[in-house]
C-alpha cells in the first residue's frame, strides 16, 4: 500500500454527488459510495475534514431567480448542506468511522458549532469532521467555505470532487477533442475563466497558495490515488 502524500486534506462535495445518477434529492448508495472512499483515505492516516454543497437539495441562486429574497435563499441553502452532512454522517458511522458535524449556524440539536480549535481536536483524535452551513453568510457558496476552512484548520490541499476527471477547455461532454489540463496555475484558471471555484474562493486559495485538485469522486479508488499522490485529475496551484 503506497503511503499518502498528504496528512490533512479538505475533501469539498458539491450536494449533486449526494443525489446519485441525477444530482436530486439523497440516494444512499451515492452516500455509501462516498463514506467507502473517504474511510479508505483516513484507513492510510489521513486526517479529513469534508465541505458538502446543498444543491441537490436547494440552491439560493436559484431560488432568488424565482422570486425568493436571495438572503432568506442562501440561508434555506445552507439549511440543505446540513441535511446533507448529517446523511454522511450517518454513513461514515455505519462504516465504524468517528465523525462530527460542525455547523456555521448555530443548532445544537444536531451538529456542534463551528469552533476551529475544536475542529483540530478532533482530527487528532481521527475523527472526520464535516463542516455545514457553508460560511454561515448570505451571498458566500460552499466553494468559498471550503477555501475558508482549508486555510483555517492549515489543510495541505481542496481536493473538489466533480463528475468529470479535471479541468478542461471546454466542456468534455459537449466537446469530444476538449483537452484536459493536468495541471494549471491559478491565474491561467482566473484568465481563462475555468469554472474551478466561484472568483471568492478561488481568490482566497491563490492569496494563500492553497493547492486545488479537481478529480472525478465518481472512479472507484479515485480519493485514495489522488491522497496517495498519483496524478489524478488536474492540479491549480
Amino acid at each position: 500500500m503506497k503511503p499518502a502524500k498528504y496528512q490533512r486534506i479538505l475533501l469539498k462535495l458539491s450536494g449533486e454527488s449526494l443525489g446519485g445518477e441525477n444530482g436530486m434529492g439523497i440516494c444512499p448508495e451515492a452516500v455509501h459510495d462516498i463514506a467507502r472512499q473517504i474511510e479508505e483515505v483516513q484507513e492510510l492516516g489521513v486526517q479529513v475534514v469534508v465541505v458538502i454543497g446543498g444543491g441537490n437539495i436547494f440552491r439560493g441562486l436559484a431560488g432568488s431567480e424565482k422570486g425568493i429574497e436571495r438572503a432568506t435563499g442562501d440561508y434555506m441553502g445552507m439549511l440543505a448542506t446540513v441535511i446533507n452532512s448529517l446523511a454522511l454522517q450517518d454513513a461514515l458511522e455505519k462504516r465504524g468511522v468517528a465523525t462530527r458535524v460542525q455547523s456555521a449556524i448555530a443548532m445544537s440539536q444536531v451538529a456542534e458549532s463551528f469552533i476551529r480549535r475544536r475542529a483540530m481536536r478532533h482530527l487528532e483524535k481521527g475523527r472526520v469532521v464535516i463542516f455545514s452551513g457553508g460560511t454561515g453568510n448570505p451571498y458566500f457558496s460552499t466553494d468559498t467555505a471550503a477555501a475558508l476552512r482549508a486555510n483555517e484548520i492549515g489543510a495541505e490541499v481542496i481536493l473538489k470532487a466533480t463528475k468529470v476527471d479535471g479541468i478542461y477547455d471546454s466542456d468534455p461532454k459537449k466537446n469530444p477533442e476538449a483537452k484536459r489540463f493536468p495541471k494549471v496555475s491559478y491565474l491561467d484558471a482566473l484568465q481563462k475563466q475555468l469554472k474551478v471555484m466561484d472568483s471568492t474562493a478561488f481568490s482566497l486559495c491563490m492569496d494563500n497558495k492553497m493547492p486545488i485538485i479537481v478529480f472525478n469522486m465518481f472512479t472507484p479508488h479515485n480519493l485514495q490515488k489522488v491522497v496517495q499522490g498519483e496524478e489524478v485529475g488536474t492540479l491549480v496551484s
